[in-house]
Parts: structure tokens; C-alpha cells; sequence
């Protein structure tokens, strides 16, 4: 069992261990994200600014403002640049899919966060799950970055390790809890600790989705999240000690 307190600070009380999640560390596995159907060329400028200021690894922003060097004013130095594709609800072919993350690959993403289709997943048809993220994956070369985003709020426990365990089998390098559009909510203690036993250590988890306080952050690190997709960064790291 895993407790913390109001430091940011969380103890194992099986091992006695304490892991201090502090703002900067926390920082650096963030997708500082812009998704938001009405963003303009002056919000992702802006984004991207707060990113640098923030620390943050990575941005998140929808294919279309790529390459973001084209935006007067912005500046991806030192960043992450990841998009998204099939978003955000995954209903588009896989064609479709792969043409969009070879697209955005080649305006220079260097991760792409693709959506599953739900559907084919809760009907059971595990194998086009697997061959639509397989077909995205052969349009991201390594060294680009596959997630899966799998919306996690939407599906029994079992076929979220089957799909997770898909994503695995297809080539992804990570899978993600959700789009943050989707009715059934965003990213859930519970479901990332389904994600983690299943392909943790193999595969990265990103957890995204709803997540709006340092509390909330951090119990889902410690339930084996890897990376955060957050679009209310500062407020999660205001949470957070400094160091």
C-alpha cells in the first residue's frame, strides 16, 4: 500500500521506501498538451513558451499546426514535439491513420499518440486492434514514438489487458488511458494499475485524461504511470515541492 502526504512525498509502507515527486521531476515526464478543437496558431506559440518555462519533456499538439517552426514566433528548442492521429475517436480507417502519423512524422513529430478503435475492441475483435496499431506503427519509424491511446474508462478490465497486450504484440512503445474526450472520463488509478501489471517494464504508460492536482498526479506515478499528458501543467506542478 502506497500512502502520501501533502509534500508530494509517497511511502511504500510494505518496503519503507519514499519517492519525492517533485515539480521538476514531474516536469520532465509531462506532455504539456493542446488538443482543444478552437486552439490557434497563438496558442500553440504560447504553449510552447510555457512549456520551456515549465521544464516539461514534451508538447502535445493536433497535427495540423505541424511544422510548428512555421508558426511566427515559435520555438520547439529543446522540447519533445508529439501529435496526434485518428483522434479522437478512432473510428478511422487504418490507412487513414498510418497516412496521418507518416504525415506528421514527416512535419517533424517525433511521437505520435494514436486512438484505437474502441468499438472493434469491445465487440472482441482483438486482431484489427492489433493490425490497426500495427499499420500506424510501420508509418512511425523508430526512432519515433508509438502510444496507444486505448480509453481505458470505456473498457472491462479484460479487454483493456487484451488490448494492452495487443499494443505490446503490434510494436507500440507505449499505451495511454484516454483522449480526454471521451464520456466514460479520462485516466484512473485503477486502470493504470491494470496497464502496468500487464505490460509494465515492456512498455511506457501514459496516463491522461482529467488529471488537475499534484494529488491526483501523483497517485497515478505510483500506480505505474510513466509519462502524464496534462493541459493544466502549472496548476499540478504548483502542487509539487520545488527541487
Amino acid at each position: 500500500m502506497t500512502t502520501q502526504d501533502s509534500t508530494g512525498s509517497s511511502t511504500d509502507s510494505g518496503t519503507g521506501s519514499t519517492t519525492t515527486w517533485t515539480a521538476a521531476r514531474v516536469a520532465r515526464l509531462v506532455d504539456h498538451t493542446l488538443l482543444k478543437p478552437e486552439a490557434q496558431a497563438a496558442d500553440v506559440v504560447a504553449l510552447l513558451a510555457d512549456a520551456r518555462d515549465l521544464g516539461v519533456l514534451a508538447v502535445c499538439v493536433s497535427p495540423s499546426f505541424l511544422p510548428l517552426d512555421r508558426l511566427e514566433g515559435a520555438s520547439t528548442d529543446g522540447l519533445v514535439v508529439a501529435t496526434v492521429c485518428g483522434f479522437p475517436s478512432g473510428k478511422h480507417t487504418s490507412e487513414v491513420k498510418a497516412a496521418e502519423a507518416a504525415a506528421a512524422v514527416a512535419a517533424g513529430a517525433h511521437e505520435v499518440d494514436m486512438v484505437i478503435d474502441v468499438g472493434a475492441a469491445l465487440a472482441g475483435d482483438v486482431e484489427a486492434v492489433r493490425a490497426d496499431i500495427a499499420a500506424v506503427r510501420a508509418a512511425v519509424p523508430a526512432p519515433g514514438v508509438l502510444k496507444v491511446i486505448v480509453e481505458s474508462a470505456a473498457l472491462p478490465d479484460d479487454v483493456l489487458v487484451a488490448v494492452c497486450r495487443a499494443a505490446e504484440e503490434a510494436g507500440a512503445d507505449f499505451v495511454k488511458t484516454s483522449t480526454g474526450f471521451h464520456p466514460a472520463g479520462g485516466a484512473s488509478v485503477h486502470a493504470v494499475e491494470v496497464m502496468h501489471a500487464t505490460v509494465g517494464g515492456r512498455l511506457g504508460i501514459k496516463a491522461s485524461g482529467g488529471i488537475r492536482t499534484a494529488e491526483a498526479a501523483v497517485a497515478l506515478l505510483e500506480a505505474g504511470a510513466t509519462r502524464l499528458g496534462l493541459s493544466g501543467t502549472a496548476a499540478v506542478l504548483d502542487g509539487l515541492p520545488r527541487g
